[in-house]
């Protein structure tokens, strides 16, 4: 809007002269004073509802000084407070439980954990799958308190560093290919029972194998013949009785000499020492003295 306004003047003759002065005031009015505080409280309104959402995220996040909720951040690294779903990789170069608590890792699918070197090639991996569980690695080696070996495999073979392994199924231990360990011994009040179905079955030693039942019996069955084999020494039988109850017995008429002399009879020295010596018609043992 502009007001005109005009002023009289004295000139030098004495006249009036008009003087005219512009006033020229500048503003919004009407509709567009309107729009202008519709837009502020607009942006007004926007404020105080982010302010408000921002108040509201924080509290459900539980943000503090520390952390975000049972997340906290510390000079050691990440504390995790309760239970976590991570939908990605998770990076990281420890993993403790509290103390008074165990640390359970689960998923629908599987657990897979990865080892990798400075290149970023995985060295070990452990994978727990619904149906089974695979690892490979150089080796594997289970340990108590860090200072003795409890079981030791890599690619060279198998340890079992405690004193004893116990194997508990009703079907006992399967072996492919041979065993080696200085004692092979049978829970209390069980059987033992060392077989090959299809093959052979041979226990060496150096120093000497020892079989003992010290409650029982010492059964050794075979389908064909046992052969009780010594290369440099004796084969000594030391028991209250030594008994061959099912050898045949051999028949000769009295006028057959030669059939005589094709029987023998089995002779014990003091010793027990053990020969042979061809049989007459009464005992010829006394006759050869090889003991």
């Amino acid at each position: 809007m502009v007001r005109e306004q005009y002023l009289t003047t004295t000139d030098e003759s004495g006249d009036l002269a008009p003087v005219s002065e512009y006033i020229y005031m500048i503003g919004i009015y009407g509709w567009r004073k309107r729009c202008l505080y519709l837009f502020i409280l607009l942006l007004l309104i926007i404020l105080v509802v982010n302010l408000a959402l921002t108040i509201w995220i924080l509290r459900v996040m539980w943000f503090n000084t520390e952390g975000m909720g049972y997340l906290q951040v510390n000079a050691d690294g990440l504390r995790l407070e309760g239970e976590s779903d991570f939908l990605f990789p998770l990076y990281a170069q420890e993993i403790d439980s509290r103390e008074d608590s165990a640390l359970l890792v689960q998923s629908t699918e599987n657990v897979t954990l990865n080892a990798r070197n400075a290149n970023g090639d995985v060295t070990g991996s452990v994978s727990v799958g619904p149906n089974q569980v695979e690892g490979f690695g150089q080796h594997f080696n289970i340990s108590l308190n860090h200072d003795e070996n409890l079981f030791y495999a890599d690619a060279n073979g198998a340890v079992v560093g405690k004193g004893k392994l116990r194997v508990t199924g009703p079907e006992g231990a399967f072996f492919e290919h041979s065993v080696r360990t200085p004692l092979v011994k049978a829970v209390l009040n069980k059987e033992l029972k060392l077989e090959s179905p299809t093959r052979s079955l041979s226990m060496d030693a150096p120093k000497g194998v020892h079989v003992k039942a010290l409650a029982g019996n010492a059964d050794v069955n075979a389908h064909f013949d046992i052969q009780l084999h010594s290369t440099a020494g004796l084969l000594i039988l030391d028991a209250e009785g030594v008994r061959l109850p099912t050898l045949p017995v051999g028949e000769a008429t009295s006028g057959d000499s030669h059939g005589m002399y094709n029987t023998y009879e089995v002779c014990v020295c003091p010793s027990g020492k053990l020969f042979i010596s061809r049989a007459g018609v009464s005992s010829t043992c006394s006759e050869r003295q090889d003991c």
